[in-house]
């Protein structure tokens, strides 16, 4: 049976019939005390005649009928397990600590918390403690009653994150480009976030020959090298510009280079040498 408060009589626990001045004194014989929370009490009938004769009413006066012993327990709510791990999951869909998470497992399964049953306002407060690993969080719950704190715990969660992984769908020869033609972009799980920037490999080298059905790591592929834009020997014009002024001369290159590399220039007027940074339209800039 349950019962409210913690103190047990004999009135809480059974009916009490006969002489009304002995059962008025019989039902106010104490029993005991549930002081901890989830305690519980068995009640024989020898611990109750026991009681009973210490009050002065002797066993030859008693009649005991029914079960042979009852179990007490106080009433009481108890926020179990499963509750909390569903409270922290909660606050991380509410307030997620990052983009593209995809799931979150608890590693460790915090106790039950058991309340007292007379609480009148029962308030849980969740709020993030931070881990040093970026693949997990925990979530800490503060539980009050009337305005007092009674248990705190704390959950650790694992982050699953979104992310992709490149696929060969062929075999892509060593120094071919990747385009969607010979790869494929699949979603998946891992335990560390994607970077924000992330973008399929399209126009990256095969380093290497790659079998199909390969997983295509950063290892295995490199950028292209960017187009020549100036030919040895070949003319070009240098300029110099700045705010209102735009100089240019003819020069000739005296290496082949590519667009933001450095050369030398022979200026075809004064024959002067001079070290030039390429521009994208072929143009060259004297360094000054």
């Amino acid at each position: 049976m349950t019962v409210p408060g913690n103190l047990l009589t004999l009135g809480q626990v059974s009916v009490v019939r006969g002489d009304p001045a002995l059962v008025t004194a019989a039902a106010e014989i104490g029993l005991g005390q549930l002081s901890m929370p989830g305690q519980k009490a068995v009640l024989d009938r020898p611990t109750i005649l026991s009681r009973l004769a210490a009050q002065g009413i002797p066993a030859a006066q008693v009649r005991l009928t029914g079960a042979e012993a009852v179990t007490v327990h106080r009433f009481q709510r108890t926020i179990s397990t499963e509750e909390f791990i569903e409270m922290g999951k909660a606050f991380l869909r509410q307030h997620p600590p990052g983009p593209s998470i995809s799931a979150t497992i608890p590693t460790v399964k915090p106790k039950e918390l058991v309340l007292p049953g007379q609480a009148a306002d029962l308030q849980v407060t969740p709020r993030y403690v931070r881990t040093a690993a970026r693949s997990s969080i925990a979530v800490q719950i503060v539980v009050t009653v009337d305005g007092k704190e009674c248990g705190v715990r704390e959950i650790p969660f694992r982050l699953k994150y979104q992310g992709h992984r490149v696929v060969t769908v062929q075999e892509i020869p060593e120094g071919a480009a990747l385009s969607p033609e010979n790869i494929k972009v699949e979603t998946v799980e891992s335990d560390q976030p994607e970077p924000a920037n992330w973008k399929p490999p399209y126009g990256l080298i095969a380093v290497r020959k790659l079998a199909a059905a390969t997983e295509v790591r950063g290892d295995m592929t490199h950028t292209a090298d960017p187009p020549v834009v100036v030919l040895r020997n070949e003319a070009v014009v240098i300029r110099i510009q700045r705010p209102a002024l735009v100089v240019t001369a003819m020069g000739v290159a005296l290496q082949e280079a590519r667009a933001g590399e450095y050369i030398k220039v022979r200026n075809v007027d004064s024959s002067r040498v001079v070290l030039c940074k390429v521009n994208t339209d072929g143009t060259v800039e004297p360094l000054l």
